[in-house]
């Protein structure tokens, strides 16, 4: 086939109009075959928008229309389909999967769809179930910390945005085989090519359940409310699991999936003296704006029907050498209550499928590392989560604490805020709330690289840094800050042992969480195989 690279067109174009630019491109009256590989919004001449788009393209004489094209925009490209390495397994090994965030899924419907009968186990409810408990939570407060946010089937994301987006370079085509299981299993089209691919919270829940119902067609096993309590070991290899303190699964294989905020787990293994780091990552706050703000500043309008609302990135260092950054921006979304530990309290943000909420919010997030959390444990990072936590929950006295950014401002730099006339951002959480002195969560260091960031972002987005716009706190959550250890061949130090996504420390978001899980999936697979021939 043919790729177009750079093909530029006016948002709201016609079909016909792509044909035929697409026939100008190749100097040809032939009605060409077009996949869209990639489209991203290209808004450098605001208010004037327009599509850049990657093609392949089928024709019937393609040799003779490339010796004609330009071969600047033009290539030949030969597309190289995922191929998972083991297929119609018949052995007699079932590996165990602790954990159903999408690094758990996907290594279980690989396994699955390869023959080997996985069993996967979720400590939290099916999402339907885990639904109900979250929306009672966010109605009145009252945590279920087995089912909430953070846990439950599809792990964290499923209350995201259920953006796909990541920067993990894939010459392997996993990225291309996640999106499209997605697809397949209910997700729109348009996340095989958008630039910055979403779900949609609403739309993520029922393909999370579609993919866990295709794992149980293809004889895999799904358990709700399954604890692992205990890891069993011989000599120096994993030999099965303890589930809720009872009950004993034997396995040679297990991968451990756990999401970050799988606190106990990582302290049960600990315990086992498994080898273990903590590692860098970041905490901030979320911050609200009005979305018409954000899509002034990004399309030169308050509002484009036919892109939506508008999504921001933005990045700056602090005078002390910190990075500053937006992490997980939901485009008329939500700002989330998303604990899981009674005492504790930690925000996130969510959009449903359509983004069409009056706020735009992201979390504005500050780069920290082991020798920020005092102490020299694996789980010291862990630890220091949990002091903020701590605080937020104290000074919102359980509700998500809200402050002005101007009074934020006022509190860290010692200094009066500037008056600011612009419109008065209402709060959109999903939670209980109340005002509080927010500023007081963070350490020092932190909140003064926090206001550097919002400062310079200011500089670039019109209206960020004013003083109306909300900042909301604690976002803790944003990776893990442990990483379980393994080695090339994807074990940790006892063998049969697989830590596997984001919360083991091999990922940061849903894709490349699913990407580790297929990458893990692909090894357990061989070496079972290989193991059973030799």
């Amino acid at each position: 086939m043919l790729r177009i690279n750079q093909l530029r067109l006016p948002v709201g174009h016609s079909k016909e109009e792509l044909i035929r630019r697409v026939q100008k491109v190749l100097r040809c009256r032939e009605v060409p075959e077009i996949t869209i590989v990639r489209r991203s919004v290209d808004a450098r001449k605001k208010p004037e928008l327009y599509f850049n788009y990657i093609l392949n393209i089928k024709v019937s004489n393609q040799g003779e229309i490339y010796r004609r094209c330009d071969r600047k925009q033009v290539e030949i490209w030969e597309e190289k389909p995922y191929h998972f390495p083991v297929e119609g397994y018949r052995g007699k090994e079932r590996p165990i999967i602790i954990g159903t965030g999408p690094a758990g899924l996907f290594c279980g419907y690989m396994l699955a769809n390869a023959g080997f009968h996985p069993i996967l186990l979720e400590r939290g409810k099916s999402v339907k179930q885990r639904t109900l408990d979250v929306q009672q939570f966010w109605e009145t407060g009252n945590l279920n910390p087995e089912s909430n946010v953070q846990f439950g089937e599809g792990g964290a994301g499923t209350f995201s945005d259920g953006k796909l987006n990541t920067l993990v370079k894939d010459k392997y085509g996993r990225n291309r085989e996640v999106l499209s299981l997605f697809v397949r299993m209910g997700a729109p089209e348009e996340i095989l090519y958008d630039h910055k691919p979403h779900i949609g919270t609403d739309v993520l829940c029922k393909v999370v359940e579609n993919i866990r119902l295709e794992i149980e067609r293809l004889g895999g096993e799904v358990r709700f409310e399954a604890k692992v309590t205990e890891l069993l070991t011989e000599k120096d290899r994993v030999s099965g699991v303890v589930v809720n303190d009872r009950e004993v699964l034997t396995s040679g294989y297990v991968v451990l999936a756990p999401g970050h905020s799988a606190r106990d787990t990582f302290s049960m293994l600990y315990g086992k003296k498994l080898d273990m780091e903590a590692k860098p990552f970041a905490v901030g706050m979320r911050v609200e704006h009005l979305q018409k703000t954000i899509n002034k500043a990004q399309y030169g309008k308050e509002e484009e029907p036919l892109l939506g609302n508008a999504p921001y990135k933005v990045t700056a260092k602090a005078a002390d050498g910190r990075g500053v950054y937006s992490f997980c921006m939901c485009p008329g979304g939500y700002v989330v209550n998303a604990s899981s530990e009674p005492g504790r309290l930690a925000v996130n943000g969510m959009s449903y499928r359509k983004r069409d909420g009056r706020n735009a919010n992201s979390a504005i997030i500050v780069s920290v590392n082991p020798e920020d959390y005092g102490g020299d444990s694996p789980l010291a990072g862990m630890e220091f989560q949990r002091k903020l936590e701590e605080k937020a929950f104290q000074i919102g006295a359980g509700c998500v604490p809200v402050e002005s950014y101007g009074d934020y401002k006022e509190a860290v730099l010692g200094l009066q805020s500037e008056e600011h006339n612009g419109c008065i951002v209402e709060p959109c959480i999903k939670g209980q709330w109340k005002f509080a002195p927010v500023h007081e969560i963070l350490p020092d260091n932190l909140n003064k690289a926090f206001v550097e960031g919002m400062e310079q972002f200011g500089k670039i987005i019109p209206g960020f840094s004013d003083g109306n716009v909300l900042i909301e706190g604690v976002e803790s959550r944003t990776s893990s800050p442990i990483r379980i250890l393994r080695n090339e061949a994807l074990q940790a130090s006892l063998k049969g042992l697989y830590p596997c996504g984001e919360g083991a420390g091999y990922a940061g978001g849903i894709t490349s969480a699913a990407m580790d899980g297929i990458h893990v999936a692909e090894e357990l697979a061989l070496h079972i195989v290989n193991t059973e021939r030799d």
